[in-house]
C-alpha cells in the first residue's frame, strides 16, 4: 500500500521533470530577439574582460618611479630619466615624460604638456566604457521589445480563434515574452555592474595621475626653492 502511494507521488514529478525545457529550448522559444541580446551580451563580456586587463596593467606601478626620476633630473641625467619613462609602460609614465621634455621651457608650458598628456591617456583608458553604458540601457530596452512581441503573438492567438483559446496554444507567445524579459535584464546587469566597476577602475588610475602630476610639479619647484 506504502509503496502504491509513493509510486503515485513519485510519477508526476517524473513527467514533470521530462517536460522541463531546457535552457537552449527556453532560447529558442524567445525568438530571434534572442539573437541581438546573445550578440550585445558576447561583446559586453569582452569590453569588461579587455578593460579590466588594461586598467589593471595601467594601476601598477613601480614605487621607487619617481624617486629614481627625482635623483636623475637632480643630476643632471635628462636622458636617463627619459629612458627610465619609456621602459616603464604606464600612463603616468608618459606623462612624466612628457613633461621631461618640456624641461627648460616655462612651468606653465611644462603643466599643460602633462595635462595634455593625461587627458589622452585618460581617453584611452575609457575606451568602450561608453559602449558599454549603451548595453547597460539597451539589453533591458530590447527584452522588453520581446515581451511586447510575444504578448502581440499571444493576443494575435486569441483573436484567431474566435476569443476561445487553450493554454498551451498560448505559450509561445508566453515564452517569447517572458524568456525576452529575463535575457534582456541579465544583459543589463552584466553590463551595468562592469561598467561601474570599471568607472571606479579608471577614477582610481585618475587620482594617482594627478598625484604623480603634483609630484613632479613640486620637484622641479625644489632646486628652485632652495
Amino acid at each position: 500500500m506504502l509503496s502504491t502511494i509513493l509510486l503515485q507521488a513519485v510519477e508526476p514529478a517524473a513527467q514533470a521533470s521530462q517536460q522541463e525545457m531546457s535552457l537552449m529550448q527556453l532560447a529558442l522559444a524567445g525568438g530571434w530577439i534572442m539573437i541581438p541580446l546573445a550578440l550585445l551580451l558576447i561583446l559586453a563580456v569582452y569590453i569588461i574582460i579587455e578593460r579590466y586587463v588594461v586598467l589593471r596593467r595601467a594601476s601598477q606601478e613601480d614605487t621607487s618611479f619617481m624617486n629614481r626620476i627625482k635623483d636623475y633630473i637632480f643630476e643632471g641625467k635628462v636622458e636617463s630619466a627619459i629612458n627610465l619613462c619609456k621602459q616603464t609602460d604606464t600612463p603616468s609614465a608618459r606623462m612624466i615624460e612628457k613633461g621631461i621634455s618640456r624641461l627648460g621651457r616655462p612651468m606653465n608650458d611644462v603643466l599643460v604638456a602633462i595635462e595634455n598628456v593625461g587627458n589622452l591617456e585618460v581617453g584611452k583608458l575609457e575606451n568602450g566604457l561608453g559602449l558599454l553604458a549603451t548595453i547597460a540601457g539597451g539589453g533591458p530596452m530590447i527584452g522588453f521589445f520581446g515581451t511586447v512581441i510575444g504578448m502581440v503573438q499571444a493576443f494575435s492567438e486569441v483573436a484567431s480563434n474566435g476569443n476561445t483559446i487553450a493554454l498551451d496554444q498560448l505559450a509561445g507567445g508566453i515564452y517569447t515574452a517572458m524568456v525576452t524579459t529575463v535575457a534582456g535584464l541579465f544583459v543589463g546587469i552584466v553590463a551595468y555592474f562592469g561598467y561601474n566597476y570599471l568607472v571606479m577602475r579608471v577614477d582610481k588610475i585618475m587620482h594617482n595621475l594627478e598625484a604623480r602630476n603634483v609630484e613632479f610639479l613640486d620637484m622641479l619647484n625644489e632646486p628652485a626653492a632652495k
